[in-house]
């Protein structure tokens, strides 16, 4: 006797909608993989089955976004939280300040942690105008010979997202690019380390993708705690230690699916055409109104407002009951928020847009 599923649409920043194709092939392998008679939750991370899975990880994410031999391509455990430690404690070796260039909260709390390895200059922050926009280039007050440059590409409780890299920046870039890895195509090149937690764009929560330029490894101090310096994850090929060994196998699974999407290139038409149905409904009378700036509006996440708080209570309470999920904003700024990454169907960004006119017909 089988049991009908029904899914409703996830606008959850994180985790977050998964692609279907992925979850009903972990469903079909999870009792045993082919070929191994085992559970990929049982087997061994020193095993041949595990080597071949994280190796194809390996080389399906540098075929996605042309990652260059010379860097690195590790998975690690602690989230993008932890990265906000492990990247000062690494990198911040050169006797120069770090430069910080904070556009949310996410930014905001890497500033925090970095401040408590070593000297951190913040070269730009819009904090002042609620992280409604990027800052404009005149603003960056950046450090010559800077240890590094840090920014993140997409703030999700804000909803500001930079199209590209920080324009005026040389030295060493570092990207959190937690919220929109991987929904674009990427010049790894420009870069000299890149990590993101999985649970936004790339699969379950419990491992950390992080790209990161091979000669930056001499940096690390000696003394650095084993778990904490990249050195000990490079050597080993992330399996040091018991590594999150479903949540790689799931990341693993949706690469092979962007790959069947076309590549990066056409997830980003994807991308751009969701967002772009979503942004116009709420451009189209003044109702609802974006945080965002529209320049620097976000893909990912689609930050707005009603007239009320009250509206917005009201709204989120019906589109729940409607089958939405995940609309309330964080609770830090409020609003709503429809969070709206790489797996999430297009099917559901217009019946939500159905669902906000036909909300403001009864309430506008």
């Amino acid at each position: 006797m089988t049991t009908q599923v029904h899914r409703i649409y996830n606008f959850s920043a994180g985790p977050a909608t998964m692609p279907l194709p992925v979850l009903e092939q972990i469903q079909r392998d999870l009792l045993a993989l082919p070929g191994v008679g085992m559970s990929v939750l049982e087997i061994s991370h020193r095993s041949k089955p595990f080597q071949a899975i994280i190796d194809e990880a390996v080389a399906d994410a540098r075929e996605l976004a042309g990652i260059p031999e010379n860097y690195k391509i590790l998975f690690l455990q602690g989230g993008a939280s932890t990265q906000f430690s492990m990247v000062p404690m690494n990198l911040h070796t050169t006797g120069m300040p770090a430069d910080y260039i904070v556009t949310g909260a996410w930014g905001k709390k890497a500033v925090k942690e970095a401040k408590r390895v070593g000297e951190v200059n913040v070269a730009a922050t819009t904090e002042a105008d609620n992280y409604s926009r990027l800052p404009r280039r005149e603003e960056l007050k950046l450090t010559r010979g800077a240890a590094y440059v840090h920014f993140t590409s997409n703030e999700t409780i804000q909803g500001v997202q930079y199209p590209g890299e920080p324009e005026g920046v040389e030295g060493t870039l570092v990207c959190d690019a937690s919220s929109d890895i991987f929904s674009r195509p990427l010049d790894v090149g420009k870069y000299g380390l890149i990590y993101a937690g999985a649970q936004k764009n790339l699969g379950p929560a419990g491992v950390t993708l992080v790209i990161l330029r091979e000669d930056l490894l001499m940096r690390s101090p000696e003394g650095l705690a084993t778990m904490f310096n990249y050195n000990t994850h490079a050597k080993e090929n992330s399996l040091y230690n018991t590594p999150p060994s479903f949540a790689i196998y799931a990341v693993g699974l949706v690469f092979k699916w962007l790959k069947g999407l076309g590549g990066l290139a056409a997830v980003e038409e994807t991308n751009k055409r969701k967002a772009g149905k979503l942004y116009a409904e709420i451009d189209r009378t003044g109702f609802y109104r974006g945080h965002a700036a529209k320049e620097c509006r976000s893909l990912m996440n689609v930050t707005f407002r009603l007239p009320t708080e009250e509206l917005e209570a009201k709204l989120v309470a019906e589109a729940k009951a409607a089958g939405f999920d995940g609309l309330k904003g964080h609770r830090s700024v409020g609003g709503l928020r429809a969070s709206i990454y790489n797996a999430f169907p297009e099917a559901g960004i217009d019946a939500l847009v159905e669902f906000m006119r036909e909300f403001e017909r009864k309430n506008g």
